[in-house]
């Protein structure tokens, strides 16, 4: 520690100066200065140099914990606290969740509508739990609203649809989107909450249609959705509100950028890495004579 303080104020005291006042030796100050690094310090230098790529491929957002988890994926053996704490000792942080609190009245449940999902977010095969949810981003000609479907089996967004108005449309193009991209009929449990896009006739005789079974949240239970409402957040915090968009143009013009060319390829990637790692795990062991 003291030589570190030496260090630190080389260009500022004299040398010898410090050494006395520090009682301690110069002869010591320039051993402990051309010792090598050690075996973990040198590690933590290799390591933090992946980590700044990384936080820099993130456009500078990814925290700890992301980082953490690609370096997982990577192979890299490595605790989320050895993250954090070289990116804290290096001034390096991605961007926070700023908290909110909003109440809106909610709409009232169809008629044999049930919360079919019951905050069981875990899906084994794609198309099988979608969830859904409008959200606004702010321009300088007024609200855009994006209303996007999350697949939970990948976490990747399979529709979605933006406009300057709330309207049954903006919902229904989004889950039509989702559609086009299933390679068959069998059912989708479809979960939102009780806006009124979503309680409407049109609505609910155009998932009867294309076999969708609808799925509700309770009234004032915004952690039935969390899947949905945890994109909305990652996309606030990491895109749209370090942005300022004069027009709505150009808002759709990013989250369009955001969704199908920073999300849905990481989702992607990390989907094929976990299914790579699965393989390997079920894959039967050769016995050698």
């Amino acid at each position: 520690m003291k030589y570190r303080m030496v260090e630190r104020c080389r260009d500022a005291f004299p040398l010898r100066m410090m050494c006395r006042c520090l009682k301690v030796s110069p002869s010591g100050y320039y051993d402990w200065r051309n010792r090598p690094l050690s075996a973990r310090a040198q590690a933590n230098e290799a390591l933090l140099a992946r980590i700044k790529a990384l936080h820099a491929n993130s456009d500078c957002v990814a925290g700890a914990p992301r980082i953490w988890e690609d370096l997982q994926y990577a192979g890299v053996a490595c605790s989320k606290n050895r993250i954090a704490r070289l990116m804290q000792a290096h001034g390096i942080q991605g961007i926070p969740q700023r908290k909110r609190w909003r109440k809106k009245a909610s709409g009232a449940r169809p008629v044999g509508i049930q919360n079919h999902l019951a905050r069981d977010f875990s899906a084994s095969e794609p198309n099988t739990k979608w969830v859904t949810d409008i959200t606004y981003i702010e321009t300088a000609e007024g609200w855009l609203y994006l209303s996007a479907v999350l697949d939970l089996h990948s976490g990747i967004i399979v529709g979605w649809s933006m406009s300057h108005r709330q309207t049954r449309d903006l919902v229904l193009q989004a889950v039509l989107m989702a559609l086009w991209q299933r390679e068959d009929r069998s059912p989708v449990i479809l979960h939102s909450d009780r806006g009124c896009q979503f309680t409407s006739g049109e609505y609910q005789r155009f998932l009867d249609g294309h076999n969708l079974v609808c799925s509700m949240s309770a009234v004032g239970s915004c952690a039935d959705n969390a899947a949905m409402e945890g994109f909305f957040g990652l996309l606030k915090r990491e895109r749209v509100n370090r942005r300022i968009y004069r027009t709505r143009a150009e808002a759709r013009a990013d989250v369009f950028d955001y969704i199908e060319r920073f999300h849905n390829p990481r989702r992607r990637r990390r989907l094929g890495a976990a299914r790579i790692k699965q393989s390997l795990l079920t894959q039967p062991s050769v016995e050698t004579g």
